[in-house]
């Protein structure tokens, strides 16, 4: 039955949904030619009412569930990243429960976690001392290390207001570097991900903002286990990647070029760190099996039908992904409704929202079609549009 869905003009078009899910059975292993984490979004209780004051209200159940369904696939959780809308509804003191119920959820299942050490704690506004957002790294650092996660340690807005000069960053993550009990993970988001960090590394220009991280990176050997690089722009992920030293892996974040730069060239391959491996997470996790059985082809006859959704999630502007992810978790199925914190699912157009069903259905992502398929019809239907 076809259902009628509004372009991007404002024009209703008919569209005809697929009838059958073509997802693969979860393997519950990890692919071993790849490291791979999806970024993963947090579940908003639907049912609490909004009080300014009052902590972000997560439905933690249905939020542990996402990273249970990713550890099944045999994928990583990338936990309290960006995706899970760290400083955009999650709070710090919510971000941290969140890093020990994973954690432990994580042991319980076996799963690979890696958890997100930001400055969030630190009031918005004031311009911070570089003191005040090394230590405001330490407490966050505890608390990951206490749970037991490897350390990622994010891009601070705090710190990309506090630095003057390229040593203001190597200044502060210098000693997070020696203090942390195991390599960490460090991470370059660029400013279509979040203005504030415009100029991160020191410098607007990445060439030069790549020496300053290269050169943290020499000045700590054996301190660094990879670098999550989200700039969507492979040519300069593969020109930092071809620079990286023996043992420092590159983890792409590149939602927009992933299968070329995990799937690598002569020289090299990418790692995956995604927010689109969370709704693309049994295609991906299929694709990178097929990786190990040396089936390049394969690997990419899968992964490269899923760019064009991803791609749409990730458009301008591009820090709203979350929107379109949550929605694809509710018509799969994954949780029971299409809210978020902070009311961010009004974040995106229903035009937007529409072509993300549309794709989703045409890869196949929904375990149950009709059921998708009548979730977006009640959707629709808020809209005064009867599909």
């Amino acid at each position: 039955m076809s259902i009628r869905l509004p372009d991007a003009a404002g024009r209703l078009r008919t569209y005809e949904p697929r009838a059958d899910a073509v997802l693969p059975a979860p393997r519950g292993r990890a692919p071993v030619s790849r490291t791979a984490f999806a970024a993963a979004h947090v579940v908003a209780d639907r049912l609490a009412a909004p009080d300014p004051g009052a902590p972000p209200a997560v439905d933690w159940d249905a939020t542990l569930a996402v990273r249970r369904r990713l550890w099944a696939y045999g994928l990583g959780v990338a936990e309290a990243m960006d995706t899970a809308q760290r400083g955009a509804g999650l709070d710090w003191p919510a971000a941290a429960e969140l890093i020990r119920r994973s954690s432990a959820e994580a042991r319980a299942a076996g799963g690979a976690i890696v958890c997100g050490v930001g400055t969030d704690q630190l009031a918005a506004g004031p311009v911070h001392s570089l003191a005040a957002v090394r230590r405001a790294y330490e407490e966050q650092l505890a608390v990951v290390e206490e749970a037991g996660a490897r350390p990622v340690l994010l891009a601070s807005r705090a710190l990309a207001a506090a630095a003057r000069v390229p040593d203001d960053y190597l200044g502060v993550y210098g000693p997070l570097l020696r203090r942390s009990s195991r390599p960490v993970i460090l991470h370059w988001l660029g400013p279509m991900f979040d203005p504030a960090l415009t100029g991160y590394w020191g410098s607007a220009d990445p060439e030069r903002a790549a020496e300053t991280l290269l050169t943290l990176i020499a000045e700590h050997p054996g301190r660094v286990d990879g670098v999550k690089i989200s700039l969507l722009d492979a040519g300069r992920e593969i020109a930092l990647r071809r620079r990286l030293p023996a043992g420092a892996r590159l983890y792409t974040g590149d939602d927009f070029h992933y299968p070329e730069l995990i799937a690598g060239d002569g020289e090299g391959f990418s790692h995956a760190l995604l927010g689109a491996f969370g709704p693309l997470a049994p295609r991906a996790a299929e694709a990178l099996h097929a990786l190990d059985a040396g089936d390049a082809a394969a690997f990419r006859a899968l992964l490269d039908p899923t760019v064009a959704l991803s791609r749409h999630l990730f458009e301008p502007p591009t820090r709203h992904y979350k929107t379109g992810v949550v929605l694809l978790a509710w018509l799969a199925g994954h949780q029971p409704h299409f809210s978020m914190l902070g009311g961010l699912q009004s974040a995106r157009s229903l035009p937007h929202l529409a072509r993300a069903y549309e794709l989703g259905d045409g890869l196949g992502l929904f375990p149950d079609p009709a059921a998708a398929e009548a979730r977006m019809r009640a959707l629709l239907a808020v809209y005064g549009i009867d599909g």
